[in-house]
């Protein structure tokens, strides 16, 4: 009988561990991305899984679109720092698992959305029924912000940038007509004057002008300038995190419908910023600071989406204490 019972009690945990354990460890697999590292430049579904997984718990606002662009490399940077991870904007073997210990990713829903053609921004902590057509007027309009307004208000900028643009279009006006003329004279009689004129076709030609790399779309190159006058006077002895972080808070002012909504308002602000009240603004920014505002322009925000900071050291405002307190940076704090 004892026999029994041990034979009986042998085969149910050979049962188990041979039929039931592995059924359910291959439930509870997470089938997650590649083996391939991701990087700046890949597309395809490990960029889709990626970009959902940011955009999961916050860290990534833009298009599920399967392109590894600028703003994805900096929302990972984001989620890298904010856990821990090395930051190096690549989504290796570590950053791949800790994303899929963080959050959830619905292949079925998020592809299907893709599908259809529907833009969605906002994948996590929303109802999915509201995922699939986002408000045109909401967070999309709200991201869109500095661009619109920059065409509604026709400031000295704008006006500076006409000209410009219609420039090429009279350059191609007279390479129009410089062509005519060059097709109406008859054929010279020698291979030399046919050489003599080659030279002359080429002359009129405009050289093209190069254009500045990685330069966001929005901004003016007064709006660049006036941001790095900014961030030298108000961060030039923090570190180069704090930097970023110092233009990270203007751009989130510029779309706070609590600010104005241009970078010269946010800047002039009265009482908005120390640098301006004592004229360090106008000091000759250096390239640090050139090189923190175009990395915040693309996307970097390491203060966690804040609207004010202060040196704890130094505030003498009771005000601002009262600010719900996000991360400290450097010798700022950082606040909604």
């Amino acid at each position: 009988m004892n026999k029994k019972i041990l034979l009986m009690k042998v085969a149910t945990i050979f049962f188990l561990t041979q039929v039931i354990i592995p059924f359910t460890a291959k439930v509870d697999k997470v089938d997650a991305f590649t083996n391939q590292v991701i990087q700046q430049g890949a597309v395809g579904e490990d960029v889709i899984e990626l970009q959902s997984r940011l955009q999961y718990i916050g860290y990534y606002n833009g298009k599920i679109d399967g392109v590894f662009g600028w703003k994805t490399y900096w929302a990972l940077r984001n989620f890298q720092y904010e856990f821990g991870l090395p930051i190096d904007g690549l989504a290796g073997l570590k950053t791949r698992q800790k994303l899929v210990d963080v959050t959830k990713y619905n292949e079925q829903f998020v592809k299907k959305q893709i599908n259809k053609g529907n833009k969605f921004t906002h994948y996590g902590g929303v109802d999915l029924a509201k995922q699939k057509g986002p408000n045109p007027k909401g967070n999309n309009a709200k991201n869109n912000n500095q661009g619109t307004t920059t065409q509604k208000k026709p400031t000295a900028n704008t006006q500076a940038k006409k000209p410009a643009a219609q420039q090429p279009k009279q350059n191609t006006a007279a390479n129009k007509t410089q062509n005519n003329q060059t097709a109406k004279k008859p054929a010279a009689p020698n291979g030399t004057a046919k050489n003599q004129s080659r030279p002359k076709a080429t002359a009129v030609t405009p050289p093209k002008k190069p254009t500045a790399a990685n330069v966001p779309s929005g901004f003016s190159q007064n709006d660049i300038q006036l941001m790095a006058n900014a961030v030298y006077g108000e961060a030039r002895g923090e570190p180069y995190i704090g930097q970023v972080a110092v233009a990270a808070v203007i751009l989130n002012r510029v779309q706070s419908a609590t600010f104005p909504n241009t970078v010269s308002g946010v800047i002039f602000e009265p009482r908005a910023f120390t640098a301006v009240a004592d004229g360090q603004i106008w000091l000759t920014p250096n390239e640090n600071a050139k090189k923190a505002v175009m990395d915040a322009m693309n996307g970097w925000d390491p203060t966690g989406n804040a609207i004010y900071y202060f040196n704890p050291d130094t505030a003498t405002s009771g005000w601002i204490w009262s600010r719900p307190q996000i991360k400290r940076i450097g010798k700022h704090i950082f606040c909604k």
